[in-house]
């Protein structure tokens, strides 16, 4: 019968539809005794440490090809959030294309905040959007995630003359650029843990919630070529 659900497109709907609304705690469905779902809705009780670790998992699933969210109920999923979200985690992250947030961590509809800017830095603004994040919706982790071959920061070593606005970039990241003795891939790693401290720092919302033990401000670096997160001590 299991496999029945997992090969009848019917049944397999039926099923996603109950855990996305959270029918299925445990009980039985179509007779078949089924675990606790990963996640039911878009944020659960979760704690800091927990959403952490699911931002991982959900980045070890999307590494290994195993996706999860597509399997989601995605009418079900507009409907859940048309009046309200509640996001169990915020990235910051690289406005790079080829960096896909959603399906990096495996999420769907309204399970991340993201925030995106050229070379993931925190301005005035990314900080008014996280403060948000943490005080009005309660995400658990906010997480600065740079990237391999991150053009901005790549520019920003080189600081060469560059058109219109691009090269107020540099200013936000010259001293992960100053730290790295040229190395471009350090340079980008110095880049997402400064930009995370700077968070951790310069906020009076997000300090108070670390505080707290609310949340969890980390941060990662992204391969392009393997799609491997790595968090940045």
């Amino acid at each position: 019968m299991s496999e029945q659900i997992t090969t009848n497109p019917i049944a397999r709907r039926q099923f996603f539809r109950h855990v996305l609304l959270g029918a299925v705690t445990g009980a039985a469905v179509a007779g078949i005794e089924v675990a606790r779902p990963r996640l039911l809705l878009a944020q659960t009780p979760l704690t800091p440490d927990q959403a952490l670790r699911e931002l991982l998992a959900g980045n070890e699933r999307f590494d290994n090809h195993q996706l999860t969210s597509v399997e989601h109920d995605l009418r079900i999923l507009k409907e859940n959030t048309v009046e309200k979200q509640e996001p169990f985690a915020a990235v910051l992250a690289c406005a790079d294309s080829r960096v896909p947030i959603e399906l990096v961590f495996d999420q769907t509809i309204g399970h991340i905040f993201v925030t995106r800017v050229a070379g993931n830095i925190v301005t005035p603004e990314i900080v008014a959007s996280l403060e948000y994040a943490v005080a009005v919706l309660g995400v658990k982790v906010l997480l600065v995630l740079g990237h391999t071959g991150c053009g901005a920061v790549k520019a920003a070593m080189k600081a060469d003359a560059v058109p219109g606005q691009i090269s107020s970039l540099y200013q936000y990241l010259q001293s992960s650029v100053e730290h790295s003795r040229g190395d471009f891939g350090q340079a980008i790693a110095n880049n997402a843990k400064f930009q995370a401290h700077v968070l951790r720092t310069s906020s009076t919302v997000v300090r108070e919630a670390l505080k707290a033990a609310k949340v969890r401000v980390e941060s990662g670096v992204y391969d392009l070529a393997t799609g491997k997160v790595t968090l940045q001590g």
